[in-house]
């Protein structure tokens, strides 16, 4: 099983959607724990599906998912890698369970551009453990 990460910080839009049409994505898992957020500009997950990032996604044929669960819930804490971490080594399987109903390929996505600086890269790490073969578009 394959599957992808990454991240929209400081990327134009029409590079964004290159880089997931280059990787053939189906489904873009949104990871964030607050995607609606105006201040995330295209970005943001917005009410209708045809603007926000699902709309922008539906230019290309892609299907969007929010899945809040992933979020990083300690990302206001110095230490919230390890406290991340932590919460993927006690639930973590219960936190993906959704991941394996998703059309695939898919690609998580999240704000950080750079995976070693996001939670996702403790998903990946998860996804691995579990027979998942994770590439992060960078």
């Amino acid at each position: 099983m394959h599957c992808y990460t990454i991240g929209y910080g400081g990327r134009q839009r029409q590079d964004f959607l290159d880089l997931l049409q280059s990787k053939s994505i189906v489904t873009v898992v949104d990871v964030r724990l607050r995607p609606e957020h105006s201040s995330l500009g295209i970005y943001a997950k917005a009410r209708s599906a045809e603007t926000g990032i699902q709309g922008l996604l539906a230019t290309r044929g892609i299907t969007y998912v929010s899945m809040l669960e992933l979020g990083n819930l300690f990302l206001g804490c110095a230490d919230w890698s390890e406290r991340y971490q932590r919460l993927f080594a006690v639930a973590g399987d219960l936190l993906i369970e959704r991941l394996h109903t998703i059309p695939r390929p898919f690609c998580l996505l999240c704000a950080e551009k750079r995976a070693t600086e996001c939670h996702r890269q403790h998903i990946a790490a998860h996804l691995t453990q579990r027979g998942f073969h994770v590439e992060h578009i960078e």
